[in-house]
Order: C-alpha cells, then structure tokens, then sequence
C-alpha cells in the first residue's frame, strides 16, 4: 500500500571556518524522493579551493541521471555521474578535485543507499533501531600511516594546529594519493569513473525505515572520534531539536578544544552537513 503521507527532508551546515565557505554539499530531487550528501576535497596545487564545485557539479549530475533512470543501480548512477564530469570538464586522475558521496533513494516499498568515502548513511526503524552504512576503507588506510599517529601524538602533547601539524597532514596526504582509486586502496568520487561501481551499498524495507540520515566526516566525527553522540543518540537530537541544532553543537564543542588535545584530529573544525529524512509509516 502506498504512503499515506509525504517524506519530509530536514539539513543542517555549517562551514568550519568563517573565512572560507563550506565544501560540503547537500541536494535533493524536487519531488524528495532522493538526495544526495557530498564532501568536496581540493587538491593541494589548487590557489582557489575547488572542491565545492566539483562537488555541487558532480551533486547535480547524480539527480540528472537518478531522474533518467529511476531503476538504475546507485552504483551505476555514481558510475555514469562521475563519467560526464570528468568528461566535461576533461578531468585528470591524481589532479582532479573530488568528493566524497552518499546517495540515498526511496522507493515504493525499499530504501536504498550508497556510500562512496567517509560519509555514513544511518537508517532507524520504526522499532528503534539503528543500522549503519559506513565505507571505511580510506581510515583503515590512514590509521596504518606514522603520519597519523605522530600528528595525534603531538596534539595531544599541546603543539596545537602549527607547521608541524601541516606537514604532517601533506606528507599523508602524499601517501593517500598512492592509494586513490585502486583495488586494496579507497575509492573516492574524482576522475576514475569505475570508483562509482566501488561504492558500499544497502536496501532496506521501506516500511520498517522511520528515518534515514546522511553526514560528512565533520559530523560523524562527534560519534566515530569525540565519543559525543552514538549514532542511536544522534539521530534522537535530529529528531527533538533537527539537525542544525546538532551541526551546531559538534562544531561548539571543536571550539571548546581549539588546540585539539582532548580530541586530536586532522583539522580544528571541519565543514558540516548533515540530512535527515523523516518518513511516516506506511497505511
């Protein structure tokens, strides 16, 4: 039987700094029957940061092609959406923006979702609990890299976010770039097509999903690293205060540790977004 009522899609960002504008995208299909979360990331040469149009670019090509092809896998929809930005914008691997992805699309009787990079999807039933999709292929790379356990250790110790924090991150990210878009690496959003066919995927009965939420790593960040929300905890605050309120909570709690001791971490304070959708139960 047919939804008695429409879905209803509630977002929340923030930038993380107030000099530069968010990289972070959400957009979503006119008739709120999809949506998609997008976590832009420049490449070190760039003077202007890029990220944010190559994730509001690539964003829009996801609807157009979910909007041609309602029963098109979400891999090959991320596949063929990547395929015409590198191709319009002649695009280079290894030199291309990219972003992460998270694409969520409800049906008529089934929920579906992907994840392409570190941009969770948690779904709640109607009976309470909480389910996960996560990629976390790209972590498990960096927490094998001295890079990472050496910039955590110095924070911690109180050097704060100084030139040695940033060398540190650009010598991991040099060592990321061995590993982009490659079987036993990570996949991510860029300019390798085939990395859209690499991303986590699940479906889930419509009728047993009371809401589904998708964030970038600025907001899941509160739940993986500073152990402020669990997931089931987080998706309660979107429902009681929405989801702004909760960006905003995580990003006055990173102001708290401005120099990153009680929670070392890449960057003082990511960007942020974060989308809820509430669905009614079905009649």
């Amino acid at each position: 039987m047919p939804p008695t009522s429409a879905p209803s899609l509630r977002t929340g960002e923030r930038p993380g700094r107030n000099d530069r504008p968010s990289e972070d995208r959400i957009l979503a299909t006119p008739s709120g029957d999809a949506f998609v979360v997008l976590d832009g990331v420049s490449t070190l040469s760039d003077d202007r940061p890029r990220g944010g149009w190559y994730a509001d670019t690539l964003g829009k090509l996801i609807l157009d092609c979910l909007a041609s092809g309602p029963g098109v896998e979400l891999t090959e929809v991320l596949h063929d959406a990547i395929s015409a930005i590198t191709r319009e914008y002649a695009l280079t691997p290894g030199a291309s923006p990219a972003a992460t992805v998270s694409v969520v699309r409800l049906g008529d009787t089934v929920v579906e979702a992907a994840v392409l990079g570190d941009s969770p999807v948690v779904v709640t039933g109607h009976d309470g609990t909480v389910k996960v999709l996560t990629d976390t292929r790209l972590a498990e790379l960096v927490e094998t890299r001295p890079q990472a356990a050496e910039y955590r250790r110095r924070l911690a110790a109180g050097s704060g976010f100084d030139d040695g924090h940033h060398r540190l991150l650009v010598e991991l990210r040099d060592a990321q770039m061995g590993w982009i878009n490659r079987p036993g690496g990570y996949w991510v959003a860029e300019a390798v097509p085939e990395a859209g066919r690499q991303a986590v995927t699940a479906t889930w009965p419509r009728a047993q999903v009371a809401q589904i939420l998708a964030a970038t790593d600025g907001v899941s960040s509160a739940v993986d690293d500073y152990g402020l929300y669990s997931w089931a905890e987080l998706a309660a605050a979107c429902r009681a205060d929405g989801p702004q309120a909760v960006v905003d909570a995580v990003h006055a709690a990173e102001e708290q540790d401005a120099h990153g001791r009680a929670w070392p971490r890449y960057k003082q304070s990511d960007d942020k977004a974060l989308a809820v959708l509430d669905i009614p139960p079905t009649g």
